[in-house]
């Protein structure tokens, strides 16, 4: 009888436990501009990745594609996009030949929208000490996404283009997924459409088919705890800002 009165109480700890892991999980989840040069095991990203694709979709297309990209293969494609990025700069008429492969952002930015953009891109240069019209540190640190912000690991997503952009919500689940089981295992990311304007560069570099558009990119690898720019957390509305209750 005892045992009997004991099981509900034991689950209802287990299940307490594993709330508190998952909240704990997403909570901590940050996007990371620096990190060590710890190397991360093939196990473990294979094992994310196979967590990851428990995602669900629409009628379970499982759209996502996934590069991974390490080694040479990863510091090749660092320069070469951090070459067109220099080259752009010194030459904005290039533009053209720099094409994103979907509309990421709105065209018209309305509030609050572009007051929290704002909020994010001067708190994050104002902690660096980068100062508004200095152009050549805000470039610098602009290409610190090319590379993977030193990231041993670099993901690549591609979709193809025949997809609709439901499967853009679908993809967005997965990438969220790996994001997520990566804190579980002591990883941090960094999500990354910083890329998407350089995908003719990115897709033949990682052998993507011509039918294939460049999601986005991903940085995964070990926080770099000492480096100042990793103690920027981005704010949240409270919840009660963007919900509404019908009864």
């Amino acid at each position: 009888m005892n045992v009997k009165r004991e099981l509900p109480n034991a689950a209802q700890n287990i299940a307490a436990q594993n709330a508190d892991a998952v909240d704990a999980a997403i909570t901590s989840r940050m996007s990371t501009r620096a990190f060590t040069s710890q190397p991360v095991a093939r196990e473990t990203i294979e094992h994310l990745l196979r967590v990851a694709s428990r995602a669900p979709s629409g009628t379970n297309t499982q759209p996502w594609k996934v590069y991974v990209l390490q080694g040479n293969s990863r510091d090749a494609l660092c320069d070469k996009v951090c070459a067109a990025h220099d080259e752009l700069r010194a030459n904005p008429q290039l533009a053209s030949q720099y094409p994103e492969p979907y509309d990421y952002y709105p065209e018209k930015w309305v509030s609050p929208y572009i007051d929290r953009r704002r909020e994010n891109g001067w708190s994050l240069y104002g902690l660096l000490g980068i100062v508004k019209g200095d152009k050549d540190r805000m470039h610098a640190q602009h290409q610190r996404n090319y590379r993977f912000f030193d990231a041993p690991v670099g993901l690549m997503f591609t979709l193809d283009r025949v997809m609709g952009r439901g499967s853009l919500v679908d993809y967005g689940m997965f990438m969220q997924n790996i994001m997520v089981a990566a804190r579980g295992h002591g990883l941090h990311t960094c999500p990354q459409a910083a890329w998407n304007g350089f995908s003719s560069v990115i897709l033949p570099h990682i052998g993507a088919g011509p039918d294939e558009m460049l999601v986005c990119g991903m940085s995964l690898g070990y926080a770099d705890a000492e480096d100042i720019v990793n103690t920027f957390h981005t704010p949240r509305v409270d919840a009660a800002e963007f919900t509404r209750w019908l009864d």
